[in-house]
């Protein structure tokens, strides 16, 4: 009796309080009598404010905002198709009209008695060159670039090796080291260059490297990771563009990867960088003769490099840096798709996910601390200027990222709650589907894995994009640099056992929980859709969710072995 007397006062207490609230001091005391009617009157109330302050927050605030968001994403998708065109157009003119770059720049093969030649001893028309294999604890894969360095056609007295260790493991420096002496004893002019210390990275051992005295003598420069290995004519095809045209600084070639086929994530990876380099960077070399140097495969004029200011390890894109600074100063690239250098894909989701913070932070960074300098630059053309800040960083590495992930993961969602903001059909359904079309045509083997490709692509976009801002902010994770793993693909490829084992981790230690959290936002606004049929967006919207809760468990990756 005294409980349910209590609960009698707690709610008249209750009432006579919303009754203060909404109708003011004078009337807010209520009969007991009645107290039943008048705290339903309040409710009743209560419910009306709310209504009619959540209709006017939506009618002034939110929907304004989705409108403008809806306007600013179909703006930089425009922005994005029209490059995605313009790429693709350049690429298939390119094979179209045969323009390889043997025929756009002088190329003379050496002559058929080069072997010989080099067996019998030094050839001194020969330039010297230096191969530079920067290693960082990578021991299933230290070998790799070593052994095909090592075994690349040249002169052996026109040929420096030099490699890089910073390693920290002392198992993998002692590996190194035996493998570098074992190739010395074969006559190979092989030399260890170690640090104490990783003061900036993969450009501060490159930049160390470079001051070494018997790199003075040398003329050109190429770069190889550690999972890389060039073919042993590697140097033989690229080096006579350096000879022939003076005004060339870069040879890059195309990686073909070792472990495409591992799972469905390295399949998709080799959709993904086979646009890159058949479409991009072919437009980039076809065009204004420049494109980001991919940091490894590639071979430099030592004095291009100089003339550049050398390496700076001001962001994680040291060689993207490097090159831009050498465009700067009048230098052209040529992309060699022709010429291949074999690498891994990294197999498991987590390196993928560094790896990618990485090659979208550190553009959108490189692009803060460049800007003024690019604009400022006296021996580059105001063409050359506005295709390096519009389409070259802003349109490819912030737009592209941005527009990927708001618009079609957040955007179009949230817009399902709001049935008066309305958008264009030719956004959602024919941008995207030109986008796909254009992006996965460079790999006709892949092509039934396009709708997986895409569902993949739009989880990553969210770490893409949160890259972005981390960079031009100059955020936490700016200078994070953390080597992406390898499993030594390229050792079991040529016969060699690796001695490790992929780890299989726990359910509870591979959760993603931002993926997980995403996953519920849109199977949320994908049941508001199908409840109350309001856009039809579900369609689209529920695949994206269930592979943002699918990567969300950790079930991506080396432990997808599905093989398609």
């Amino acid at each position: 009796m005294e409980a349910s007397n209590a609960g009698g006062g707690s709610r008249h207490l209750l009432a006579s309080l919303l009754a203060f609230i909404l109708g003011g001091a004078n009337n807010y005391y209520v009969e007991e009598g009645e107290e039943e009617e008048e705290s339903e009157v309040v409710i009743r109330k209560v419910v009306q404010w709310i209504r009619w302050a959540w209709e006017v927050v939506r009618e002034s605030a939110l929907v304004p905002a989705l409108r403008l968001a809806v306007a600013m994403c179909l703006v930089m998708s425009v922005i994005m198709v029209l490059e995605k065109i313009f790429m693709g157009a350049v690429s298939l003119f390119v094979r179209l009209a045969g323009r390889s770059p043997s025929k756009v720049y002088r190329w003379e093969p050496f002559p058929d008695h080069f072997d010989e030649e080099m067996q019998q001893g030094s050839i001194d028309n020969h330039p010297m060159v230096l191969i530079q294999i920067p290693l960082f604890n990578e021991r299933q894969v230290y070998n790799v670039a070593i052994r095909a360095a090592c075994n690349l056609l040249w002169p052996s007295d026109r040929l420096v090796i030099q490699v890089l260790d910073d390693s920290t493991d002392f198992v993998v420096r002692e590996l190194v080291k035996d493998e570098c002496e074992k190739w010395k004893r074969n006559g190979i002019n092989i030399n260890l260059e170690t640090r104490d210390h990783r003061k900036g990275y993969k450009a501060g051992a490159l930049k160390d490297g470079m001051k070494s005295s018997y790199v003075q003598k040398c003329e050109y420069v190429a770069i190889f990771d550690a999972d890389h290995q060039p073919t042993c004519d590697f140097l033989k095809q690229t080096i006579p563009f350096l000879i022939h045209n003076p005004k060339i600084a870069l040879v890059q070639a195309r990686w073909k990867f070792v472990n495409a086929d591992e799972c469905l994530m390295t399949r998709i990876q080799e959709m993904s960088l086979d646009y890159h380099f058949k479409v991009e960077q072919e437009a980039g070399s076809s065009t204004f003769a420049f494109f980001g140097f991919n940091g490894t495969g590639g071979i430099w004029r030592i004095m291009a490099i100089k003339e550049a200011g050398g390496w700076n390890e001001r962001t994680t894109v040291e060689d993207m840096d490097l090159a831009v600074r050498a465009s700067l100063k009048g230098w052209k690239f040529i992309f060699a798709g022709h010429i291949k250098v074999k690498s891994e894909l990294p197999c498991t989701f987590k390196a993928y996910r560094y790896q990618q913070h990485r090659w979208s932070c550190g553009p959108a960074n490189l692009l803060r601390h460049m800007t003024f300098e690019i604009i400022a630059a006296k021996n580059a053309t105001i063409w050359k200027k506005l295709y390096l800040l519009y389409s070259f960083f802003f349109a490819r590495k912030i737009i592209c990222h941005n527009v990927t992930f708001f618009f079609y993961t957040i955007v179009i969602p949230i817009s399902i709650f709001f049935p008066q903001v309305v958008i264009p059909k030719w956004a959602v359904v024919y941008i995207p589907t030109t986008i796909t079309i254009l992006s996965s045509v460079t790999t006709p083997s892949s092509i039934h894995l396009v709708l997986l490709w895409i569902l993949f692509e739009q989880v990553m976009s969210f770490h893409r994009c949160k890259a972005v801002y981390i960079g031009l902010l100059e955020a936490g994770r700016v200078k994070e640099w953390i080597v992406t793993e390898k499993f030594g693909s390229n050792n079991m490829q040529n016969g060699m056992k690796a001695d490790h084992k992929k780890p299989k981790s726990k359910l509870w230690e591979r959760l993603n929980v931002t993926e997980l959290v995403l996953g519920a936002f849109l199977v949320i606004c994908a049941s508001y859709d199908i409840a109350y049929r309001v856009k039809a967006y579900y369609y689209y919207i529920l695949p994206q969710s269930l592979s943002f809760l699918i990567v969300g468990f950790g079930f991506v990756g080396n432990l997808s072995q599905a093989n398609l």
